[in-house]
């Protein structure tokens, strides 16, 4: 039973254009001037118009019936007596145990005139394909309602994304300064949210298209390509499809959210959507550990806070620490500096009122490092730097990495070269606190690069030419950068 998508049948349909358009006039005024898209109605329609599923209950006991059966469960019977027993009903079904296979289960099902078979299992939850579901019950109604909308709209929802509203957002210009100023509003936030929750208008589905908008408009946006992060979704209530205005069905898994800004498409369409993220940052909910260019985006700002507010923390009272990033912080301390950036982000206080030792600084911004998912010199351009380090003339070597280093994305790069200046001030204090490039290549080539495999051996065998990168980096930084 194929698994398409989307929204519970419970709850009422979008209203039509002229009604929605109406319910925006009563918004604040940043969107009086948005024009909203028209979303598509056909599927939606379809979906009301499915067979509904009906049970047929097998009148006796029967025997050695799984616990997580019901009455539906009729037993060993063949497909004959399957299809005899359903009648010809469209929506009709039942289970059953294969004469064939004992142990194994089939849900019998007519739909289009004909009974179909479908291999049945169980592990906590019900499934016949992707999807898992709580009951019989809600696994039928989905598997009707994708049937019936792939039956009668095929070459409809293979053109879905032929013309998408989303490369056609008219509004962007309209609200470049207006929304823009007001996202950054919290009591115009709030009203939005308010308006949002009473009426259940089409704000909710359009929310992050404006933001979409605004920002991408915005001057002061550091405009970081950055792909969406896209994961299965389960909506409650009808949800359109943010990409090409259609409906997206089903009972659950009706769709893709980007857990990064919101945007809600249809699986097939987000194969579509540009790398033009905007991350909300409401939905990051820690600094550490998250995405560089998801973090500097929800931010917006060049390099991630915690970099910035470290270096800047060290460079005023730390330069001259014998042993400067090569000597420890109490680990304790260091997840303490940790837990204030994730609670408190840019607010968070790592003055030597409260962290005397510097080492827990440049631990902590360390470990920042090292708990990016995607390391500063990024899994993709690895293996490159690694090829380049091996190069035995200095010029070539050097051009090699200047290469490399245009591989990177642009979030990586602008700040692995804030960092670069950085370890070149602190190698310029190197008669106090005892650290050349050498000596922090050593440091730093494991906790910004790692092989793409979780392979021992090739990061012991990598770590000569981890350190020798970082020295090229730190020593040619005004050259390379």
């Amino acid at each position: 039973m194929a698994a398409s998508s989307n929204s519970s049948l419970s709850g009422s349909s979008v209203s039509s254009v002229s009604c929605e358009a109406g319910r925006w006039r009563e918004l604040p005024k940043y969107a009086e001037e948005y024009q909203p898209p028209i979303w598509k109605s056909y599927l939606y329609q379809l979906q009301q118009e499915a067979p509904r599923p009906k049970r047929i209950i097998c009148p006796r006991e029967v025997e050695n019936r799984p616990k997580y059966y019901g009455r539906e469960f009729h037993g060993i019977i063949s497909r004959e007596q399957a299809d005899e027993l359903l009648g010809g009903v469209e929506g009709a079904y039942i289970l059953r145990e294969s004469q064939r296979q004992p142990g194994c289960y089939t849900l019998a099902l007519r739909f289009g005139n004909q009974t179909l078979n479908y291999r049945l299992f169980h592990d906590g939850k019900h499934f016949v394909g992707e999807k898992r579901f709580e009951s019989i019950h809600d696994l039928v109604t989905d598997g009707l309602i994708t049937l019936y909308i792939e039956t009668k709209a095929a070459e409809y929802i293979s053109k879905m994304t032929t013309n998408p509203i989303y490369e056609h957002i008219g509004y962007a210009t309209l609200l470049r300064e207006k929304v823009s100023r007001r996202l950054s509003r919290s009591k115009n936030e709030s009203r939005r949210a308010n308006v949002t929750n009473e009426e259940h208008t089409s704000v909710e589905k359009i929310s992050s298209l404006v933001r979409r908008a605004a920002l991408t408009h915005n001057d002061n946006h550091f405009n970081y390509e950055k792909t969406h992060n896209f994961k299965v979704h389960t909506f409650r209530g009808p949800h359109w499809c943010e990409y090409c205005a259609n409906f997206m069905w089903g009972l659950i898994a009706q769709g893709v959210r980007c857990s990064d800004c919101g945007l809600n498409v249809h699986k097939q369409c987000s194969k579509h959507v540009p790398n033009d993220c905007q991350p909300d940052l409401k939905r990051i909910k820690k600094v550490y550990c998250c995405d560089l260019t998801t973090l500097v985006k929800a931010h917006n700002t060049q390099r991630p806070m915690v970099v910035d507010i470290c270096i800047r923390e060290i460079e005023a009272r730390g330069l001259k620490s014998e042993g400067l990033y090569r000597v420890s912080g109490f680990t304790e301390h260091i997840e303490d500096v940790k837990m204030a950036f994730d609670r408190d982000g840019e607010k968070a206080d790592i003055s030597a009122s409260i962290y005397p030792d510097i080492n827990i600084i440049t631990g902590a911004l360390k470990l920042y490092f090292r708990d990016l998912p995607i390391p500063l010199i990024t899994y993709d351009t690895y293996s490159k730097f690694i090829e380049a380090a091996k190069i035995s003339n200095a010029d070539e070597r050097l051009e090699a990495v200047h290469e490399v280093l245009l591989l990177l994305p642009p979030a990586h790069y602008e700040t692995l070269r804030y960092l670069m200046i950085h370890l070149k001030k602190v190698t310029m204090n190197e008669k106090d606190n005892l650290m050349n490039a050498e000596n922090l290549g050593i440091v730093f080539g494991p906790t910004l690069m790692r092989p793409p495999e979780d392979s021992t051996l090739t990061t012991l065998h990598d770590m000569r030419y981890q350190k020798l990168i970082v020295q090229i980096l730190i020593e040619n930084e005004d050259v390379l950068f």
